[in-house]
């Protein structure tokens, strides 16, 4: 008798989990229809033959796009994207982990030969900048969500601001130029502070020379880790948000301002894996790491100064040291203990070590 009733119970149960999981996903599709969607774009297109890509059905990699195209800028369709970075979900490892891929590398571009990654855009679109990637790194990739400037600002203010901790060169910087696109917002101090869309947009971006991070990373690889470090306090922030308010945050921020391949089934399938996975923490990289790439200046390559990857000496042009320990990161990385490669340590911070 008990277990008849049992079973009846769990048949219950079940019909009524399945129930509200259904009416979530139509709450869902019905916010997720205001993406801006380009299938024709999709990366699932991108002729891949003759390229070796590594690839897992338990790793989820989204390229995710920053476009810092302005009409200004003078390009008619896609512009330099000022941040790629690679939001990887492994299920295999229950852990998140984000890839900075660094813009001034040189990379061979399919049909345009040695420029900075971040030229693969605005030659060919997002597919370009992808045969980019899989060429030069051997990363597949699951899709992509381009996502401009005014939706980086709304998505901050969603979450209610993000915390941060700038150091003194820091906040100088940001109150004195127009990093910082609001002058009444050009208020930062030194130490650990809540930033709103505008202020945090403007962090984002700095890379000037001589400005560093708590962490003490410079130019480039300070951007990146002020990248990663926002985009985790958002994440930090969302986690906590309940199903009803992340269908507000979603109908608040998507739309024109926000670009992607990917249905709206496989939104919601990946959210549930997310739940699933039962961890909220998020390793970090940055491509090229230290030790392998050095410095190239005006004369070297036509595109300028630019970082060129080795494998590992400073005489040696190669681009399989990176590609390498970005697959060992992405697809064997646990993320219990730092990340290493060669003669490359990360910081648990996110910071880059010799």
């Amino acid at each position: 008798m008990w277990k008849k009733i049992m079973v009846t119970l769990l048949l219950i149960l079940s019909g009524c989990a399945g129930y509200f999981i259904a009416k979530a996903q139509v709450t869902f599709n019905n916010t997720l229809n205001h993406v801006n969607r380009d299938y024709d774009t999709a990366l699932k297109n991108v002729d891949l033959k003759g390229i070796k890509v590594n690839s897992d059905e338990d790793v989820i990699n989204i390229l995710i796009v920053g476009n810092d195209y302005r009409e200004e800028n003078g390009y008619d369709a896609a512009g330099l994207t000022d941040t790629m970075i690679i939001a990887t979900m492994d299920k295999k490892h229950k852990t998140f982990k984000l890839t900075s891929l660094m813009r001034d590398m040189v990379v061979d571009i399919p049909d345009h030969g040695q420029n900075k990654l971040n030229s693969a855009n605005s030659f060919g679109g997002i597919q370009l900048l992808y045969l980019t990637i899989a060429q030069n790194f051997n990363i597949e990739l699951d899709g992509y969500v381009e996502v401009g400037f005014d939706a980086f600002e709304k998505i901050v203010n969603a979450v209610g601001g993000v915390e941060v901790e700038l150091t003194e060169s820091e906040a100088s910087y940001l109150n004195t130029t127009n990093y910082i696109s609001k002058k009444r917002f050009r208020n930062v101090k030194v130490g650990k502070q809540k930033l709103n869309g505008n202020q945090a947009l403007g962090y984002c971006r700095i890379r000037k020379g001589g400005v560093k991070t708590v962490t003490g990373l410079m130019d480039d690889y300070g951007r990146t880790w002020r990248q990663r470090t926002v985009i985790k306090g958002v994440f930090n922030k969302i986690k906590k948000f309940s199903m009803s308010k992340w269908v507000d945050l979603a109908n608040e921020v998507l739309g024109e301002y926000v670009k992607t391949d990917l249905t709206n089934d496989d939104i919601f399938d990946y959210m549930k894996d997310a739940i699933w996975m039962g961890t909220l923490e998020i390793s970090q990289l940055q491509i090229p790491l230290n030790g392998y790439f050095r410095s190239s200046y005006d004369g070297e390559f036509s595109c300028g100064d630019s970082l060129v990857l080795t494998n590992g000496t400073t005489s040696d042009r190669s681009q399989s040291s990176n590609a390498e320990a970005l697959s060992k990161f992405i697809f064997e990385y646990d993320g219990k203990e730092p990340f290493t490669y060669g003669t490359y340590t990360s910081d648990p911070t996110g910071a880059s070590e010799e």
